[in-house]
C-alpha cells in the first residue's frame, strides 16, 4: 500500500497572517486521520488545500496520486471534509 495524502512545505499566508507554515504530512492508505490543535493551528486551511479549496502560496501535495497543486480540477468531486460542527445558520 503507498501513501493517499501527502504534502511537503505546504504554506498559506492571507495578508500578513501564516495560516500554514510548512507543513509536512504523510498519510499511508487505509489510515484514519484526525487533526487536532488549538483555533489558528491551520487544521482547515491544511484541509481546503487538500480538497482544492485553496492554492497554497508554496509547497506541494499529492491526494491519491494527483498534484492538487498544479491540477486542482483533477480532484474535484472525489475528496470532501466534514466540519465538526455545523456552519451558523444566514436564515432569518
Amino acid at each position: 500500500m503507498g501513501d493517499v495524502i501527502r504534502a511537503s512545505g505546504l504554506v498559506k499566508r492571507f495578508g500578513n497572517v501564516t495560516a500554514l507554515d510548512g507543513l509536512d504530512l504523510v498519510v499511508p492508505e487505509g489510515t484514519v486521520l484526525g487533526l487536532l490543535g488549538p483555533n489558528g493551528a491551520g487544521k482547515t486551511t491544511a484541509v481546503r488545500i487538500l480538497t482544492t479549496l485553496l492554492v497554497p502560496d508554496a509547497g506541494s501535495a499529492e491526494v491519491a496520486g494527483i498534484d492538487v497543486c498544479a491540477d486542482p480540477g483533477a480532484r474535484s468531486g472525489s475528496a470532501s471534509a466534514c466540519p465538526a460542527r455545523a456552519p451558523p445558520s444566514t436564515s432569518t
